[in-house]
């Protein structure tokens, strides 16, 4: 469910300059970084961990956010560190030759759900490239660019993609999804993974 432009409003911030946010805000609604998030609903079990069906081509901000904040499995929402880092799973084609660097808002997999994930996903198509990444540096946000517009808000008319954090538009950004800078890793195969790596 999108946020409706009559939720948010100019407001000032802790440095004394204007900034988007909700009429109402509430504890969780901006990220350690200050930027503001969508809301969108979630059920969530007696676990405490989210329910439902995943919606893959329409990514629940709340849940990217905390798979990618804490480092968790996008499947089972559990720790995803292996003995040798992150697995994280790009697109087939994504990945260059000779690229070192890539920005990432795919949450990493436990060893225990890569394949599930690469079946499941159509982003992945079932023929990943699997990254094995030893620290995974948190780079910036996907979002939507807001501009003030007399005592409204409104749509900023650019797409910026993603925005790294510290970036001055941030304060009139409202983030969908957490990206991730993934450098110094290996590219394994799938099977290696179920050889303990």
């Amino acid at each position: 469910m999108p946020v409706k432009q009559r939720e948010l409003r100019a407001s000032w911030g802790p440095d004394g300059r204007p900034r988007l946010a909700y009429r109402t805000e509430l504890p969780g609604d901006r990220d350690l970084q200050d930027v503001l998030w969508a809301r969108c609903p979630q059920r969530r079990g007696p676990d405490g961990l989210p329910t439902g069906d995943p919606q893959w081509r329409d990514v629940h901000p709340a849940r990217q956010r905390e798979c990618m904040q804490r480092l968790l499995c996008q499947v089972c929402a559990q720790p995803a560190r292996t003995p040798k880092g992150f697995v994280f799973l790009i697109a087939p084609g994504e990945l260059k030759p000779g690229e070192t660097t890539l920005l990432t808002a795919q949450p990493p997999v436990c060893r225990r759900h890569t394949r599930t994930a690469a079946a499941l996903c159509p982003y992945l198509r079932e023929d990943p490239t699997v990254l094995l990444v030893p620290a995974p540096r948190l780079h910036g946000v996907v979002g939507a660019l807001y501009e003030p517009a007399g005592p409204r808000i409104r749509p900023a008319p650019v797409d910026l993609g993603s925005l790294p954090y510290g970036h001055p538009f941030l304060r009139w950004y409202l983030a969908s999804q957490m990206v991730r800078r993934l450098h110094s890793f290996e590219v394994i195969e799938l099977k290696e993974l179920a050889d303990g790596r």
